[in-house]
């Protein structure tokens, strides 16, 4: 079911030495740890502690499941488990509901599990200029291409599309929020890249992209959720064609701040958390 906010457990008692972490598969090369482990001492919750889940496909029910009763606050939750989040929780936000997919879990003060989706307002979070009356492409059709879709369509884009290699996946997102659907790339406002495409293999992103480094220009802003130590090629060629850009890090820090909002009751010392991040 849907619900309003009710309180976290942990905020109610901050002393308790609350753990956190982030369910992936794989999940070994996320900056999430470090991130939070920095803005939880900020904070003078050092005896909090975050960590790395890594958790396969056919168990993550099981450990979803145990989660308050195994001394959890909360989690974060990424590839390829965010609809798992969604269906073992109890409550769900608004947003939750609407995207389909969620990244974060809060035990609440009664034991049972909300689930939120913060990707969402953490785009918005770090666009730098209103999303109103622009165009929006965005590419990927996975739990956080569905967020972005919902928030830039939330925020009032005059148009949002989807691109994915495989069109039937971009249809049936674009049917599922009421957005359009294309086969290839245009001159939108906003460009936001929430594929893969760029992480494993960087000299592969555009012959698997639907862009050229060229065509960059005729976006406003560009954004790749991708984030890789020295950038990533496509936000690279964006820069080098004078185009704005926003990385994968800056959402990162966005997203996950509000998460550890939720969790802790508290303002999230977004400063440290990006240094933290950035941090090779």
């Amino acid at each position: 079911m849907t619900g309003g906010r009710r309180p976290s457990a942990a905020a109610a008692d901050p002393g308790r030495g609350w753990r956190l972490g982030v369910f992936g598969w794989p999940v070994a090369h996320s900056r999430s740890p470090a991130m939070h482990t920095a803005a939880l001492e900020s904070l003078g919750l050092g005896h909090w502690r975050y960590g790395a889940l890594p958790v396969p496909p056919e168990r993550i029910d099981a450990a979803l499941a145990a989660l308050a009763e195994s001394g959890f606050a909360g989690a974060n939750v990424t590839i390829p488990h965010k609809h798992h989040a969604l269906r073992a929780a109890d409550v769900l936000t608004p947003a939750a509901a609407e995207i389909g997919a969620a990244n974060t879990l809060t035990v609440l003060g009664d034991g049972t599990l909300e689930a939120d989706n913060t990707d969402a307002p953490g785009l918005i979070d770090v666009l730098g200029e209103p999303a109103a009356g622009r165009t929006a492409l965005v590419l990927g059709a996975g739990g956080s291409a569905r967020a972005c879709v919902w928030a830039l369509r939330e925020a009032g884009c005059s148009r949002v599309a989807v691109w994915n290699r495989t069109t039937a996946r971009a249809t049936e997102l674009a049917d599922d929020l009421g957005v359009d659907a294309v086969t290839d790339a245009f001159a939108a406002d906003l460009l936001v890249n929430c594929t893969s495409v760029g992480l494993h293999d960087p000299a592969e992103t555009f012959d698997l992209l639907p862009v050229a480094p060229a065509g960059l220009a005729d976006h406003r802003v560009v954004v790749d959720l991708v984030y890789r130590s020295g950038g990533t090629p496509l936000l690279h060629a964006a820069e080098a064609a004078g185009t704005r850009t926003v990385d994968g890090l800056a959402i990162l820090v966005a997203q996950g701040a509000r998460s550890l909002e939720r969790w802790t009751g508290r303002p999230a010392p977004r400063d440290v958390m990006d240094a933290a991040v950035r941090r090779d």
